[in-house]
């Protein structure tokens, strides 16, 4: 992978206007392009006093057409993973033939959205002027799934990748960035068009255990039967034939899995959207899940640990190696959640670190998330334990 393409820093300081103002020249510097097309600014919580003349600084000295971003406890760059003291991180990406555009929409705009044109109009932005979209939503004041629910019906199958803002939970309070403007509520997404094409991988943490069934009897969340037999038979069964060990591992670690797209000769790691558990009743023999599935649906149960992410991300990761061939990458943007990290893996830049053993050298920026949003199949969800990791490709030489 070429890094000439883009460039990503960190400042670990506090606000210091001048050590700044050198900070992104020096970055600026490094780019080997000509041009910037796109910066991405993520920022920790101490800087929400100083965020305007923050993101002002960085568009001036790096000299930024686009930039977009949102706070964040722990931020990402390259094969670094910074949980605590975070500070600030931007990256800088050249885009040759990109069309790009930046919006920024509200709970208010969710709430009004009334079919597939709307959106459209209110971005600017039609269906085929998109390859697809990065968006940094502000998770207190915007209701996540209904926005990608409307964005699903106007965009779909162009991916959104992306995640939810963490900042201050005591006063609830997360910023988003859109250029020069700081917003305490809403979202932002940029569209990336033209000659760019917008690609990557949900590493939702799990790995599959049993085999593959077809839901045949549902209620909303409620899964009654399951290949014609109760549903919580069915799960006593696949663990009951698990070793040992395995099972002490999925003991409190179990999902299920619910393939998207049915048309699928096999499924595979990635074709499945990972929901909770949310308990079981073995007399009625029902399941409740964190999901409405559909009768006819084929589901898989699911076990996530650490040692299950990592597998999970590390073939992910390998299959988009593949994917990608001798495609020119311009760089990349990832979003963790904040149950991932030390604390779920025991040691430092788990996921960062993988990255750039399996693409790098990568240029990365990213931040620890309250929900990671990305595709399954054609459609765009929100996920939780989940890496989403979004790279900028020359559409020309990606394979389909």
């Amino acid at each position: 992978m070429n890094t000439k393409w883009s460039v990503a820093g960190h400042w670990g300081g506090g606000f210091d206007e001048r050590g700044l103002q050198q900070w992104a020249a020096d970055l600026r510097a490094q780019l080997a392009a000509p041009d910037v097309s796109l910066g991405l600014v993520f920022m920790s919580p101490a800087f929400f006093p100083h965020a305007r003349a923050v993101l002002e600084i960085l568009r001036l000295q790096a000299r930024i057409p686009l930039l977009a971003g949102c706070s964040s406890q722990s931020l990402i760059v390259g094969a670094r993973e910074l949980e605590e003291n975070a500070g600030l991180v931007l990256g800088l990406y050249s885009l040759p033939g990109a069309t790009l555009r930046g919006v920024h929409f509200t709970q208010e705009q969710v709430e009004e959205a009334n079919g597939p044109g709307y959106w459209q109009i209110e971005t600017g932005v039609s269906a085929d002027q998109t390859n697809g979209w990065l968006a940094f939503i502000d998770p207190f004041h915007l209701d996540a799934e209904s926005w990608l629910n409307g964005w699903n019906e106007a965009y779909a199958p162009a991916p959104v990748f992306g995640g939810l803002a963490s900042g201050d939970f005591q006063e609830q309070i997360a910023q988003v960035y859109l250029n020069g403007d700081v917003f305490e509520e809403g979202g932002v997404a940029v569209s990336v068009g033209g000659d760019v094409a917008l690609t990557g991988l949900v590493s939702q943490g799990c790995t599959p255990i049993g085999e593959t069934w077809t839901l045949t009897h549902v209620e909303q969340n409620l899964i009654h039967r399951i290949g014609n037999r109760p549903a919580y038979e069915v799960l006593a069964e696949t663990v009951g034939k698990l070793s040992p060990r395995e099972q002490r591992l999925a003991r409190g670690n179990l999902f299920i899995g619910l393939v998207i797209n049915e048309y699928l000769e096999e499924f595979h790691r990635g074709d499945f959207l990972v929901r909770n558990l949310l308990g079981g009743d073995p007399n009625s023999g029902i399941l409740a899940v964190g999901a409405l599935p559909r009768p006819g649906q084929t589901v898989q149960f699911q076990r996530r640990d650490a040692a299950a992410a990592s597998e999970d991300l590390r073939e992910l990761l390998g299959r988009l190696r593949q994917r990608l061939g001798g495609a020119t990458v311009y760089g990349g943007c990832l979003c963790c959640c904040n149950g991932r990290g030390q604390s779920l893996f025991g040691a430092p830049d788990h996921d960062a670190r993988m990255v750039q053993q399996h693409l790098g050298p990568l240029t990365v920026a990213g931040f620890f998330c309250n929900g990671e949003l990305g595709p399954v199949g054609d459609k765009n969800f929100v996920h939780g334990y989940t890496a989403s990791l979004a790279l900028f490709v020359e559409r020309s030489s990606l394979r389909e």
